[in-house]
């Protein structure tokens, strides 16, 4: 065998093994959509069933409370289901996710900057602080927090949970955008400040553009961690800003857990993410790369 035969033979290997990656990385998303889109009866046989009829009752029990979005009847008389509050709470996530993920990720942007390329006396101090602050379990501050929420009517408020979710990124901000502001020459700084521009017209005009692609590689991770976070949008939130994290988890009832009905909420769940992170997957692995080849 000689060099291009190892060469094409290790190819082969190397795809088969990411088909079967693939596969495993990709199987809970069908099993999701296959649960959310059988029967009770389908979804709970024995052995599983492959090859099913597919059903949208358990979608349209996400979105209505009552008869699964048609018209229902009550000891013969008729009644129309009322919709549920999973698509105002699916919008407080889209809203509370999207927003403290962009103030995450500029202030992160500013900060690591500064951590980057100023003279801060006890800079190293001050960055473990700021890593610091995510290792400390959410539960652990929950009781404090939810006073404090309180006492500033912050409770139950979409603005509440914005400021919660900023702040509980901007640690993984602050550290990601400093790595990437390292890899940036400073000599493009230096240009413009010989040029005449001050560091503030420097910073925006020739650095920020160059911190795209890692503001983007953060915005990704931020965003996945804040709409996937379930602590503090149950216990800092009532019925008014949950978001639709926690409305999931109260689908498990006294009756028996309506496994299909959590799957459809579950799936669209994921869908917004899935679909971000496929508009900006191209910046998202320059992201990963940026830097890697220095001149």
């Amino acid at each position: 065998m000689n060099e291009f035969q190892r060469r094409q033979a290790k190819n082969r290997v190397i795809v088969v093994i990411l088909l079967v990656m693939l596969c495993v990385y990709l199987f809970p998303i069908y099993w999701m959509f296959s649960t959310a889109t059988k029967t009770k009866l389908d979804a709970f046989s024995l052995p599983p069933k492959w090859v099913w009829r597919p059903q949208v009752e358990n979608f349209r029990n996400v979105f209505y409370v009552g008869g699964g979005g048609a018209l229902g009847k009550v000891k013969g008389v008729e009644v129309k289901p009322k919709p549920s509050a999973f698509l105002r709470q699916l919008g407080n996530s889209i809203i509370v996710s999207f927003i403290s993920t962009i103030l995450a990720t500029f202030l992160g942007a500013l900060s690591g900057y500064v951590f980057s390329r100023m003279k801060v006396r006890g800079k190293d101090d001050l960055l473990f602080v700021v890593l610091s602050s995510r290792m400390l379990p959410p539960i652990v501050i929950a009781i404090p927090l939810v006073m404090m929420y309180r006492a500033l009517g912050l409770f139950d408020t979409l603005f509440g949970l914005i400021i919660m979710y900023t702040v509980f990124n901007l640690a993984f901000a602050v550290w990601m955008m400093r790595s990437f502001v390292d890899d940036i020459p400073i000599e493009y700084e230096e240009a413009a400040l010989v040029d005449g521009y001050s560091r503030f017209q420097a910073f925006f005009r020739f650095i920020f553009p160059e911190m795209r692609v890692g503001m983007v590689a953060t915005a990704i991770f931020s965003l996945i961690m804040t709409w996937n976070e379930f602590t503090f949008s149950l216990l800092l939130t009532g019925e008014r800003a949950r978001t639709a994290v926690p409305s999931i988890a109260h689908s498990l009832g006294t009756a028996g857990v309506n496994w299909g009905h959590i799957a459809a909420g579950s799936f669209l769940m994921v869908i917004p993410v899935v679909v971000f992170t496929f508009l900006l997957g191209g910046n998202l692995i320059r992201g990963f790369t940026f830097g890697a080849i220095k001149e």
